[in-house]
């Protein structure tokens, strides 16, 4: 498959809608929301226009989409409603994800607020325990966190924490932040090829599932998690990204990202302007 890189798109006008946006900015790939990502409200199935997106794909060589679960899926919520609501409602983006025909759906791990991270760990593991079973299909990718308030997983040791208790580890990925693993504090720009030593060392190389791929408007080890345009300078208005072309193009292009979806969620420049076309085009290095 080579090179999959695209970015989030929406899913508004369907699967097909997702699939023409995609293709528009020169992707081979994206990551969909199956809804708005601040609430529950979801479409039917069978509005999704799903079997029209899956034809489309395939015509333009689109493979490997990745869907995002949404924000409000707090998986170590200290409060029981919202913990069974997180369980419930990821239960039912499994299966939108299967029914879309995605490998993966990404996971914000969760925060802990008012207890401490070992009770966040374990309260993620039991809502997972809950939730797979033999016949999930999708992996489940935790994503590497910036570590800003009570984030659980701004450590691969945390994330390892997570894997080491739940049942079916084998329905368990991991989605690569480099915006969240650079604020967290390891060191992608200087250092990547030893950042992966570290991963493999604590969790393995084979649970790299997803990448996201952004720069940072903050120093290494900030702990922020604000995104910036690929290799923005201070002329963009959005911000200065901190990692760089160079870095990000250095992970892109290196044989860990070969055959896994990139995806990009940088700013928009407005509320019509986005830079996705640009920015994959220069990170595939054709512009």
């Amino acid at each position: 498959m080579g090179l999959l890189i695209g970015s989030h798109v929406s899913i508004s006008k369907g699967l097909i809608g997702a699939a023409k946006e995609a293709h528009s900015y020169g992707a081979n790939t994206f990551m969909i929301y199956t809804g708005a990502p601040q609430n529950t409200k979801r479409r039917p199935i069978d509005d999704l226009k799903i079997e029209e997106g899956r034809t489309y794909m395939a015509e333009h060589d689109i493979q490997d989409i990745v869907v995002h679960a949404p924000y409000i899926v707090n998986m170590s919520s200290v409060k029981e409603d919202i913990y069974e609501l997180a369980q419930t409602f990821l239960s039912e983006e499994i299966r939108r994800t299967e029914a879309i025909g995605s490998r993966y759906i990404v996971l914000h791990p969760g925060s802990f607020t008012v207890k401490d991270p070992d009770w966040g760990i374990k309260r993620i593991a039991e809502g997972l325990n809950n939730i797979l079973t033999k016949d999930t299909k999708p992996f489940i990718c935790l994503e590497t966190m910036a570590g800003k308030g009570s984030e659980i997983g701004r450590s691969f040791e945390e994330l390892q924490q997570i894997i080491e208790l739940i049942d079916l580890k084998d329905k368990i990925g991991i989605c690569f932040d480099t915006c969240h693993t650079h604020d967290s504090g390891y060191d992608i720009i200087h250092q990547f090829d030893d950042v992966l030593a570290t991963f493999d060392e604590i969790i393995g190389l084979d649970r790299l599932k997803v990448f996201h791929i952004n720069g940072s408007l903050n120093v290494c080890g900030a702990r922020k998690d604000r995104h910036a345009n690929i290799g923005a300078d201070t002329s963009n208005k959005r911000g200065m990204d901190q990692i760089g072309m160079e870095a990000l193009r250095n992970v892109v292009q290196h044989p860990i990202c070969q055959d896994k979806p990139l995806i990009l969620e940088t700013p928009w420049i407005d509320k019509k302007t986005n830079l996705y076309k640009e920015e994959i085009a220069m990170l595939r290095g054709t512009e």
